[in-house]
């Protein structure tokens, strides 16, 4: 039996035991919290924070694309993406359908975010949603489905400057056109802010903002988006009604090289790019080059005139319609027998072109071809830009000669054939065209003189009036121009059923304000000659431009049938 003080004694032990126990415990504690508390504050916050407070990025504007007068071709709208947590996406299958519904995403694709299917913490759903989309989703107060704001973009001019102006992606980055050249500019700087979230990821404040958003730069555009409306509703008409491969449209302001307006065809919606064949988004009047053909001719002509090696007088004999050069023959439609060099251009003879670019040195004739800016780049900064080609020196036999003067054996594209043109308009001097409003004006070059320059403008008018293109003429406005008809290369030489019909005119010839090139690119097998399919197109174009420019008409004898009101109308 134990005596009882030794129970006492063993018990009173016991206990002290257990007291030092429990207060080295308390210790230990109490020694611990102050070393988290005290020495190790900042691991703590950073632990805190790591959990309640992170960085949110800010989207930033993008800038507008504009044209010269400001009417925006591509802006920006605030929006909403919708975005889910999988940790907190605890839906019901109805619930799920519901969304998928809405958003028009698959059922299954939700289904693999939910809990236990996903590690994830964010993955986007729908991104750039409708502001009427979001409250319908917001509606549905499902959890783990949240709303990041960002900014879509919007092309209001829709499908009449799809190629020039281009379009982004869903991430607002450039792919096309001025949205891809000029990416970095209008491109914004996205901010970052700090926020403190609940233990559902929720934002419930904003600790502060660490970087404003910088919003990108507007880029204004020389086009006019009256006359691109203009040039794209007739070049439309008529690849529809020839049932052409393709179709673009150049033009350029007269007086200091300005692209007023740039179209092709076929075109698309940039607003609705998706399933769409890629070959309607190259800007053709750019990127794609062509022999030009006949209308290369006023250049030979200018050329001779500069080098003076015939006179405007000078007679060409081009019967019997055909000129053997080497063992090569070059050919006309018809025998046009004697022809001055007016008519030449006016009867578009190939026999006479050819004789007279042969009576110049190659050096020289294709020194002044260079000059005019063939196969070179253009530069105004468009991507996929194309220089063209033009043959070298060593490479020009009398043959090849022969050829260019009339347009084959070099290839250009409808702003290289424009740019050359503003030589025969702006008295001599070739200007630089231009795409950006405020960039630089390069100075004009002068590639032939003032006289030459004006001689061949008016052999040139003779042409619409009584040539190949009278289908360009513009009631009560003198009009400068020459056709093309091109026979395209195919598989073992030039096809006899491919062709490209082509115009490229200056109005008013008096003091011309505009100069424009159509091409249409396999127009029908019935009509396919440029004074049927492109010059039509190019009368109906300068038309309206000059009556909404307000140019008072040149043609005296058409003055009487034509009233211009003040603001340019009819």
């Amino acid at each position: 039996m134990i005596d009882q003080n030794t129970f006492v004694a063993e018990y009173a032990d016991r206990r002290r035991i257990l007291l030092l126990v429990l207060l080295g415990a308390m210790a230990t504690v109490i020694g611990k919290a102050v070393d988290l508390q005290v020495m190790e504050t900042d691991v703590l916050q950073r632990k805190a924070e790591m959990q309640y407070v992170s960085a949110v990025s800010i989207s930033a504007y993008r800038g507008n694309i504009v044209d010269r007068h400001g009417e925006p071709l591509a802006i920006s709208a605030p929006v909403h993406s919708v975005w889910v947590d999988p940790q907190r996406f605890v839906t019901t299958g109805q619930q799920r359908h519901a969304l998928a519904r809405l958003l028009d995403v698959s059922a299954k694709r939700l289904d693999e975010l939910t809990p236990g299917k996903s590690r994830r913490r964010f993955v986007y759903v729908r991104r750039r949603i409708s502001p009427s989309l979001q409250k319908e989703v917001a509606a549905l107060k499902l959890p783990g489905v949240f709303f990041k704001r960002e900014y879509k973009r919007y092309y209001p001019a829709g499908e009449v400057s799809a190629q020039l102006v281009g379009f982004t992606n869903v991430d607002d980055v450039g792919l096309e056109g001025i949205e891809l050249a000029f990416q970095k500019t209008l491109n914004g700087i996205p901010g970052r802010k700090k926020v403190i979230r609940n233990g559902k990821r929720e934002v419930v404040a904003d600790l502060e903002r660490a970087d404003n958003p910088v919003p990108g730069e507007d880029v204004q555009l020389s086009i006019d988006q009256r006359f691109q409306y203009i040039a794209y509703r007739e070049l439309k008409a008529a690849y529809i009604k020839h049932q052409a491969r393709a179709a673009s449209l150049v033009m350029l302001d007269a007086r200091n090289g300005d692209i007023l307006a740039m179209v092709n065809q076929p075109s698309f919606n940039p607003n609705t790019v998706r399933g769409r064949d890629r070959g309607r988004f190259r800007n053709r009047a750019i990127t794609d080059v062509f022999e030009p053909g006949s209308t290369m001719k006023p250049f030979a002509v200018a050329c001779a005139l500069e080098q003076g090696t015939l006179s405007p007088d000078t007679v060409i004999d081009t019967s019997p319609g055909t000129f053997r050069v080497g063992r090569n023959m070059v050919r006309d439609m018809h025998d046009y027998g004697a022809l001055d060099v007016a008519h030449i251009l006016q009867k578009s003879s190939n026999v006479g072109i050819s004789k007279l670019a042969l009576s110049l040195s190659p050096e020289s004739f294709l020194g002044c071809y260079q000059q005019l800016g063939f196969g070179q780049l253009v530069g105004v900064g468009f991507p996929g830009e194309s220089s063209g080609r033009l043959l070298g020196y060593g490479k020009l036999r009398p043959f090849e000669q022969a050829t260019l003067s009339f347009g084959y054996g070099l290839s250009v594209s409808a702003l290289q054939l424009a740019q050359a043109y503003t030589a025969l308009a702006n008295d001599g001097e070739m200007l630089r065209a231009r795409l950006i409003r405020d960039e630089y004006i390069e100075p004009a070059v002068r590639v032939m003189s003032a006289d030459t320059a004006r001689t061949v403008r008016q052999m040139l008018e003779q042409v619409v009036s009584e040539g190949t293109a009278t289908n360009a003429a513009v009631r009560g406005f003198r009009v400068s121009g020459k056709t093309g008809t091109v026979r395209k290369v195919g598989e073992g030489g030039y096809s006899n059923d491919r062709h490209l019909a082509i115009f490229a005119g200056i109005a008013p010839a008096s003091r011309p304000r505009i100069v424009m090139v159509v091409v249409v690119d396999e127009p029908g097998e019935s009509e396919y000659y440029g004074s049927l399919v492109a010059a039509p197109v190019f009368s109906r174009v300068t038309g309206s431009v000059l009556r909404l420019l307000g140019i008072q008409p040149d043609r005296e004898q058409s003055m009487s049938l034509v009233r211009v009101t003040q603001d340019g109308s009819i």
